[in-house]
């Protein structure tokens, strides 16, 4: 085991139109995409296509969307430690104007406890907080064995606050500090307060302003796709946070900088293309759309 992610995995259907229609009303979309879906799920898929095959503990349920789910994974060669609900999950997502609407059907009501699992050569987790026991357990292992913990803080959960105690790479999206009635330096003080090694607030078109070991906040301005090259920025901050666990993965000794602006090229790569499976980059996609758009600036 490379790595271990934790999360819910959903089955996203993607669909651009330019208007949704209401009552008895139709309306036929441009295009559409149906792929993987969930915040650690996409983030463990992404580190897979860059290289490096983690372990997968998530949600699987015994029915057709299941079925296609188990097929995806394989596709990657992603071990899938399932966790049985009863019903899959589904997003339906419509991407608009650099923004995304996102309906979600969501079972997590788990039928059996999580998997006890062998983390032996296991050199990163990485979590979204969902299947909240498991999160806190395996972080607790990690943390005691030195292994790197990362968190996806995409959105304010049960066990946030606790979690936190065991993560050393905590990067949250701009909802949890609006959740928690934080301005984003204010949200890096209290990431700081729980000892997290490393913090950062995820900002779209803003960038990312996020602190060292050394605790210097400091800022990456977000690369300059240009508007009317942004398909699909659903699914971009789980392809950062697959794309830094990667790169973490592959070079250790690499600053966290570096790591971070390699992540900001594979999600600057995710939203040009519609869905989640097509938006995941190759190095080679990384290292061409960084070309790209230094020739730009």
């Amino acid at each position: 085991m490379q790595a271990l992610f934790i999360g819910q995995t959903y089955i996203d259907v993607t669909f651009l139109t330019d208007h949704l229609p209401t009552g008895d009303e139709k309306h036929v979309a441009s295009a559409y995409a149906i792929s993987f879906g969930g915040n650690a799920t996409t983030a463990a898929f992404c580190c897979a296509k860059l290289g490096t095959v983690p372990d997968l503990l998530t949600t699987l349920a015994d029915d057709w969307l299941g079925r296609m789910f188990v097929d995806m994974a394989a596709k990657y060669a992603i071990s899938i430690h399932a966790r049985k609900v009863k019903t899959s999950s589904l997003s339906f997502i419509m991407p608009n104007d650099g923004k995304r609407a996102i309906v979600r059907c969501r079972d997590d009501n788990y039928l059996h406890p999580f998997s006890m699992l062998n983390l032996s050569g296991c050199r990163a987790l990485h979590v979204d907080g969902h299947q909240p026991d498991a999160a806190i357990h395996y972080a607790k292992l990690c943390r005691e064995a030195g292994t790197l913990t990362s968190l996806d803080g995409g959105g304010l959960r049960s066990n946030t606050h606790e979690l936190l105690g065991f993560i050393d790479v905590a990067i949250v999206a701009e909802r949890l500090c609006q959740q928690m009635g934080n301005e984003p330096a204010a949200m890096l003080d209290y990431l700081k307060s729980r000892g997290c090694r490393i913090g950062g607030v995820t900002l779209g078109e803003r960038g990312l302003i996020w602190y060292d070991d050394s605790g210097a906040v400091r800022t990456l301005p977000a690369l300059g796709v240009l508007p009317d090259r942004i398909i699909d920025t659903s699914g971009a901050g789980d392809v950062f946070h697959g794309a830094y666990v990667y790169s973490y993965l592959t070079d250790p000794s690499q600053t966290w900088e570096q790591h971070f602006r390699f992540a900001q090229a594979a999600a600057a790569y995710k939203i040009q293309r519609l869905g989640n499976e097509v938006g995941l980059p190759t190095l080679a996609d990384i290292a061409a759309i960084k070309r790209e758009l230094e020739a730009q600036s």
